[in-house]
Formats: C-alpha cells, structure tokens, sequence
C-alpha cells in the first residue's frame, strides 16, 4: 500500500488533538471530589452531550476501521448495522428501558440486575461484562498499533504503550466527565477528518454510479450475482447468496433483534453515557438525540470501503494490503485511502480523526470497565464497607490494570481479518443472552432471580457450544470456533456470529422461563415497582 507520510502540519495537528484531550481531563481534575463524580460524572451533563458522547462511545475502531473493513468485504448489506441493527434498538432503549435504568437509580446495569433479580445474577452479569470491555478495549488497541507500524512504520509494541498511556492519564484525571467530553471532540474530529476523504474518493471513481459499476467484478469474480455489493436486500434468499453468508432470517433475527437490541439496550459501555444525564428527561433524550446521526454514518465509514474494493480489484489486486492467506487485509481500507486521497493538513486531521476513533473506543471501554469493577465486583465481594475516597482511589487502579489486560486482549485480535467480525463473536457471548434476560425482567413480573441466573449461564454456555461445533470457511479449529466438532459450516464469520447469538438467546429466555416457572418469587410487586413495565406508573 502507498505510505503515508506525514509532514509537520500533520504532526502539529495530532499533537494539539493530544494536548487538547489531555488538556480536558486536567481541567476535570478539580471537580473529581468523590466517586459518584468520578464514575457517573455527578449525572450533571446536558442531554446533548450525551447524546454525542453516547454515539462517540461506539465510534472506536470496531466502527471506523471494522464497519470500512466490512464495507470491502461484505458491501452495501453492512449497512444494516445501522438502519436496522442500531435505530429502532436504540429509540426501544429511549422509549422502554431508560425509565428503569435512571429511574432505578442504579449506578450500572449489573446492580439493576441485583435490584430487580439478586446478586447472583448481577454477580454473573458484571464479570462477563468486565471480559467483554478489556476484549473491546483491546481490538481498538490493537487497531490503532497495526496502523501506526504499517503506514507510519513505527513499533507495534511502542504503539500499543502510548496509546495507552494516553487514554490511562485523561481517565485517570477526569474519569467519564473526561471520557464524555473527549468523546464530543471526537465525534466532530471524526466527521471533520472523513468527510474530504468520502468527498474525493467518491469523486474520483466517478459518482456512485460509476461505482456500482466498478463493482460488478468483485461481486461476479467470487461467483455472486452482479449488484450483491450495492443491493442491501436482494440477494439474502440463501447463506450461498451474498458475502456475508446470511439469509433474511439470520439478519432479522441475528442481528436485527438479538445483538442490536442485546447492545444498545444493555452494554453498559453506552447506556452509562445516558446514565450520566442531568435529568429522567434527559436520559430518555439521549439515544434519540444519537440515533439522527447514526442514520447518517454509512457515508461515512461504509462507502469508503465498498470504494476500497473497487479500486482494489480494478487495479489487479493492488491497491488493499494482501495477508498471508491471500486475502485482503480489509482492515487497513481507511489508512490506504488516507493516504491515497488526502494531501498536507488534511491528511493530518484525517489521521487525527482515526486516532480519535481508536481513543473514543478504548476510553469507553475502560470507564464502563472500571465502574463495573468496582461497583459490582470489588465493592461487592472484596471489599465492602469501605469509605467512598477508597473505591475512588480502586477505580482509578482499575483503570490501570483494565488496560494493562486490554494490552493482551490486543493481540488476540490479529488472529481476524475484519475486526468487526471479533466484536461481535464477543457480543454474541454477552450482550445476547443479557438481552433475553433484561426483556424477561423488565417485563414480566413472574420471573424469578434463579431463573434469570441460570437462564443467562445457559446462554453463554450454549453460545460457546455453538461456538465449539460451528467453523467458517477456510479456518482453522480454535478462537474462530470447532474445537469441540465441526458440525455446522458458514460461509464466514459474520453469519457464524448471528446464528451463535440467536442460539445464545433462545437458550436464554427458555431456561430462563422454565425455571421462573418452577422457582418461587421472592421479591414482592412494592419491591419491583420502578423495576418492571407493568407495575411502574406510567
């Protein structure tokens, strides 16, 4: 791929972005008095900036750089992840779910669990999720170290240590207030960086038209119809049909409802982002108030990719990075079209603006991390009774080893091609049996705290079964799965994880109700009021 060299405007650019964020959380350092301050940010912010921030928590690498990678890879049907696997799961949150979670006044959504089922539940809930936020944290990590080696030719090691550092002191200084506001930057940071590079790329294919003509052959060369790349709908008649190797229903299903829902309406990483808002009505505002631009972000970070494929097969196999197995390495389709299109000054805040991306969604990660952490593991069952400066004082090393185990997490994710297809075999563990879970709960008064912990256990359980007995095409047995058996084959990863998730919260909600049903309630209606739709004033 052509190198990207930066000169020192673009230097001078990333550095003032650097100072700028460290800059942000110096200031916030003062207001840090207590953890309440440190972790939910005083629930003081304005609906608009969490509204932002709630969108900028999701713009890490996992966006940027996996919903590029996947436009390369699977075309116009990752757009999906938007206008049907993010804006109605996120106006549900608005609508059904904020009223209970800022309501409830829990300070996350494990301790919800603990009040609306018990503290095994919660318990379960809350080290799931810490494992699921350091394999986040650790996949932007690892994103933004393999394109510093590779375009910048620095060190992958020293890449991963500053990143680090970075993200470790503004936390450290301002805690979510911190993350919060940075994430605001970040979000115009992001627009302003790739909007030129859409601009001109687009341009210079000539026009959208021009495009879905240039990719008829990457289509036709891996034997799928002409426009699969370019039509969302038409070609999911069968799993042999499109790249991405699902049927209506595996997307319906798969991703329309389990993990959309399953991570817009329970990851803690965004619902603490509404949690943090000065008021019930604002909390409710907030994912709406994120959902118009998420409409808009296809253009964004898709076209970009389905651009990069074009150009990738109209120059022989060429233009993408290539990987061992002969694959493109779609991974890298934002840094090669940075460097092909973008000239000095912009080029610096294009690059700026990925870095952005990558310290949107590590500091995320890290702060949701750390509250679970101390809230609903250590305060729980290490140490409890103890003064509020103390669990200050344990978020904050939280926050230094959540990403000292990020940093491992980060070379686990080499091992996959499209990042995105990692986060969402992490989502498919998680967030889709919680999801079973958190819809039982809030709206069905007979399920039981034994139910919901087994059910949720049966959940994962039955997803890493799945998991063992399902490969994709071409792999290896291992963290890509069939290391029980391989008795179910797919065509990749991505339709893999939709089936894995919708096994995940099947079992979920069945164990879940079986064994509600046959466990006696122990907590009252007066004790669920606020907790569950139909005993909650309206």
């Amino acid at each position: 791929m052509q190198a990207i060299h930066l000169t020192w405007i673009d230097y001078l650019i990333l550095f003032t972005y650097f100072s700028f964020i460290l800059g942000i959380g110096w200031t916030l350092k003062r207001y840090m008095k207590g953890s309440a301050d440190f972790f939910l940010s005083g629930r003081s912010i304005p609906a608009w900036v969490t509204g932002l921030a709630f969108l900028s928590a999701n713009l890490g690498a996992q966006e940027v750089i996996g919903m590029a990678a996947s436009g390369a890879k699977y075309g116009i049907m990752t757009s999906h992840f938007y206008w049907f696997g993010a804006i109605p799961a996120m106006v549900f949150l608005a609508i059904f779910m904020m009223p209970f979670y800022y309501g409830s006044k829990a300070r996350s959504v494990p301790e919800y669990l603990k009040m609306r089922f018990d503290e095994k539940t919660r318990g379960l809930n809350a080290i799931s999720f810490a494992v699921m936020t350091v394999f986040s944290s650790g996949i932007s990590m690892y994103a933004m170290a393999r394109l510093m080696e590779i375009i910048l030719g620095w060190n992958f090691h020293a890449s991963i240590a500053i990143s680090a550092v970075i993200v470790l002191v503004y936390i450290l200084l301002g805690g979510l207030t911190s993350a919060i506001y940075n994430e605001v930057l970040q979000f115009f940071m992001i627009v302003l960086g790739f909007t030129p590079l859409v601009f001109l790329a687009l341009k210079d294919v000539g026009g959208w038209s021009a495009l879905k003509e240039k990719l008829i052959p990457v289509a036709t060369s891996q034997g799928y119809a002409a426009g699969t790349w370019t039509d969302s709908w038409s070609h999911m008649g069968s799993t042999t049909a499109n790249p991405m190797g699902v049927e209506w229903f595996g997307m319906v299903m798969g991703l329309g409802f389990v993990l959309s829902f399953g991570y817009w309406c329970t990851d803690f990483l965004v619902v603490q982002r509404a949690m943090a808002a000065n008021s019930m009505s604002a909390a409710r505002r907030t994912p709406l108030i994120a959902a118009f631009p998420k409409m808009l972000f296809p253009a964004l970070v898709i076209l970009p990719g389905m651009i990069a494929i074009a150009l990738h097969y109209g120059s022989g196999n060429h233009f993408l990075p290539v990987g061992a197995d002969g694959t493109p390495d779609y991974n890298m389709t934002i840094p090669t079209l940075l460097a092909k299109y973008l000239p000095t000054g912009l080029l610096g805040i294009g690059f700026t603006a990925l870095m952005a991306s990558f310290m949107s969604g590590m500091a995320g990660n890290v702060t949701a991390f750390n509250t679970v952490w101390t809230y609903d593991i250590y305060q729980s069952y290490i140490a409890p009774n103890k003064s509020d400066n103390h669990y200050l004082w344990m978020g904050r090393m939280a926050t230094v080893f959540g990403i000292v185990i990020s940093i491992g997490c980060a070379y686990l994710a080499s091992k996959f091609n499209n990042i995105m297809d990692m986060l969402q075999l992490v989502f498919g563990f998680v967030n889709a049996p919680l999801f079973a879970t958190f819809l039982l709960g809030m709206f069905w008064r007979r399920a039981t705290g034994h139910g919901a912990f087994w059910g949720l256990l049966g959940g994962i359980i039955g997803a890493a079964i799945f998991h063992g007995l399902a490969i994709p095409q071409g792999a290896m047995p291992g963290i890509k799965g069939g290391w029980i058996a391989q008795q179910f084959h797919f065509h990749n990863e991505m339709g893999q994880n939709f089936y894995m998730a919708m096994v995940a919260w099947t079992t979920c909600f069945t164990l879940t109700i079986l064994i509600s049903l046959a466990t006696r309630r122990i907590k009252t209606d007066a004790e669920l009021k606020g907790l569950v739709y139909s005993l909650t004033p309206k």
